[in-house]
Parts: structure tokens; sequence; C-alpha cells
């Protein structure tokens, strides 16, 4: 189907394909609820809420996002988001959508005007390796959900 045809892959219909999409997104709807319950059990302290990317929006049905390129390239990333932002907010944590970028100066009006870029330097050092350019956008994006709430 679509930009999966090739030589390695086989010929599937629309109806077959709306359907292994729907029993990826129970899977991912169920791992979601697995790892924040797994995720809730470890972590010391009580969570209340979870930072997720906001997402582009997409056409409404499944058909329409499988035949649309620009949709079909993403629409995987967003089925993950969505089946987490379900199953935090099963668990009554609240769900902050945050867009990549205006974060970071959210997340500096969280702290005050304080320079973010020092800050999450600082934060990195503390922590120690490895403390990469993703691990910096979640923390931002946990300073900025605090704003928020």
């Amino acid at each position: 189907m679509g930009r999966y045809l090739s030589s390695w892959s086989r010929p599937i219909s629309l109806h077959d394909a709306v359907a292994l999409v729907e029993r990826v997104r129970e899977a991912a709807a169920r791992g979601a609820r697995e790892s924040l319950e797994a995720l809730a059990a470890t972590v010391p302290v009580p969570i209340s809420s979870i930072a997720i990317r906001l997402c582009p929006r997409l056409p409404t049905t499944t058909e329409e996002r499988i035949t649309d390129t620009r949709a079909a390239n993403v629409a995987d990333s967003v089925m993950y988001r969505e089946a987490l932002a379900t199953a935090a907010e099963a668990r009554a944590w609240s769900v902050y959508w945050y867009d990549r970028d205006s974060v970071f100066p959210q997340a500096a009006k969280a702290l005050g005007g304080e320079d973010i870029d020092a800050f999450l330097r600082a934060m990195g050092r503390s922590i120690g390796p490895p403390w990469q350019a993703r691990h910096k956008l979640a923390a931002a994006a946990a300073l900025a959900a605090i704003l928020a709430s």
C-alpha cells in the first residue's frame, strides 16, 4: 500500500491496511497503559502530569491517513503520542501538549526568566552523560508544563 509498496513488500488492500492499523493502535494503547503503570510503580514520587509533543493535524480517517503521503509519514508517531495521552488521562494525569518551537521560552518563563540554556547545562552536568538534545527538550517541556498547571 502506498509508499511501502516495493520489491520487499507484499501488496495489501486498503481495507486490510486499515485493519492492520487498528490492530497496531490497540497494541499501542496496551503498551502505553502498561508502560505508564510500570513508570508509576518505579518513580518514588506521585506523577500528576506528562508532557507530550504537539501532534500535527492529520486527516480524520485512517483511510485518508494511509493514502495521504504527508499524513502517512507522521501518522505512526501521532498514534503513539495519542496512545500515551489517553493512557495518562486514564490514570488522571494531566497532559501538557508542547510545541517544540516555543517550549524553551516557556520553560525560561517558568524559571522566572532564568537563562534556560545555562539551567539545562547545569542540570546535564548534575545528571551526567548521556545528556543530549532530546533530554534537554524533555526537561524544558517538564518545566513548561509546571507553568501551564
